[in-house]
């Protein structure tokens, strides 16, 4: 069965977004260990083992208090990972790519990195960089890119290229760094709308 939270990334993609009623949702923690918070307009989604009572004692709310570095650091528990609070972005595929398929790059480290989250991790490129298309989130169909060069309009490319991986109409998904203003702007200007942001948590 897919996780909960697949539902809520999913709606909120078609615009239809949570109660901005400043409350926290808390749901169960994913099955490979992972946990998460999720901030929409007004609203949060928490992916945890942790007691509902209890993380609200810490200050989550749905203005912004979920992705608190206390209340991060308390879902993480002492020794556990607090990733970085990522855009959640979301469009549309096209269906249509050149990229070929990867079997040379399982060393490289945005593939390292995508397999240490997410599942059925696949692997396109060519000179011009690397895409990951994988499940990641809650189960969401999500990609990331990693440019070869960064001054040759390759990692526009490759974001188009990514989309084309997606049959026509279908969603997909990704995530990036809100100070990475250059990756953030190319994402935006291919049709990707924000819909929230994200941290994934791996606890102790």
């Amino acid at each position: 069965m897919p996780h909960p939270l697949l539902a809520y990334l999913h709606a909120a993609a078609e615009n239809r977004f949570p109660p901005v009623d400043g409350d926290v949702t808390v749901l169960p923690p994913f099955d490979n260990g992972w946990a998460c918070s999720v901030a929409f307009t007004g609203h949060a989604v928490i992916a945890t083992s942790r007691p509902r009572e209890d993380i609200l004692a810490h200050g989550a709310d749905g203005y912004g208090g979920s992705m608190s570095p206390e209340v991060l650091r308390y879902l993480a528990g002492p020794g556990g990972l607090v990733g970085v609070i990522d855009v959640m972005l979301a469009a549309r595929g096209t269906g249509r790519s050149t990229l070929p398929r990867r079997t040379d790059a399982d060393e490289h480290p945005r593939v390292l990195y995508a397999r240490e989250q997410r599942r059925n991790v696949a692997v396109y490129g060519d000179e011009r960089g690397i895409v990951t298309l994988a499940e990641g989130l809650a189960g969401r169909r999500e990609f990331s890119i990693e440019a070869a060069e960064h001054n040759r309009g390759w990692g526009r490319a490759l974001i188009g290229e990514a989309l084309g991986l997606v049959p026509e109409g279908e969603l997909v998904f990704a995530a990036v760094s809100p100070g990475n203003a250059r990756s953030l702007r190319m994402f935006l200007s291919l049709g990707f709308w924000p819909i929230g942001s994200e941290a994934m948590i791996r606890p102790a």
